[in-house]
């Protein structure tokens, strides 16, 4: 039986917003995604940065491309990635597996912060996915320090489906429900 993604057709056309463009990973985009994990402040709420020298060495000259992975372009130049990808319900961390199948995440530089690319871009990859899996719910998980990522959960429209504790900390999960046609 397929999932949610891998039934969807793969890639789809770039997805262009006011500001931004969603498209698959490029070869050019692969300093931007190193720089992007390396980060420590991106790595705050989600483990840790990861070290520069390990993604140099270990990160492909093209980065990974997979269903549901989108870089997210400002001006030609990578500012962060969505993703929407597929839950295991079978993982030992799995919350609520029942809720949804298809998570959101979302990673942007430093740089782009404040300036609402976040919103723009993950209501354009929503957009994409009820297009390609009408009816379909998606969840997200952070860490409920996590502020900033709390409010683009709000504006986005999840609501509140868990706490619970992981990885040392409180985490929230939220669940969206497309609006229906």
């Amino acid at each position: 039986m397929k999932t949610e993604l891998e039934s969807v057709a793969w890639p789809p056309e770039p997805i262009k917003t006011e500001r931004l463009v969603l498209r698959e990973p490029e070869a050019r985009d692969r300093t931007a995604i190193i720089e992007l994990l390396a980060s420590p402040e991106v790595g705050t709420y989600i483990g840790g940065a990861q070290s520069r020298d390990d993604l140099e060495g270990t990160m492909p000259e093209a980065p990974r491309r997979r269903t549901g992975l989108f870089v997210v372009d400002l001006d030609g130049a990578t500012i962060g990635m969505v993703t929407l990808y597929t839950r295991d319900p079978n993982h030992p961390d799995q919350v609520r597996p029942d809720l949804a199948s298809v998570e959101l995440g979302y990673l942007f530089l430093p740089t782009s912060w404040g300036h609402g690319y976040a919103t723009e871009a993950c209501t354009a990859a929503l957009t994409w996915f009820t297009t390609a899996r009408p009816n379909e719910p998606v969840v997200l998980t952070t860490q409920s320090a996590n502020q900033a990522s709390m409010r683009l959960a709000t504006k986005l429209g999840f609501t509140e489906a868990a706490r619970y504790e992981a990885w040392d900390a409180e985490q929230w999960l939220g669940l969206w429900t497309p609006p229906h046609a």
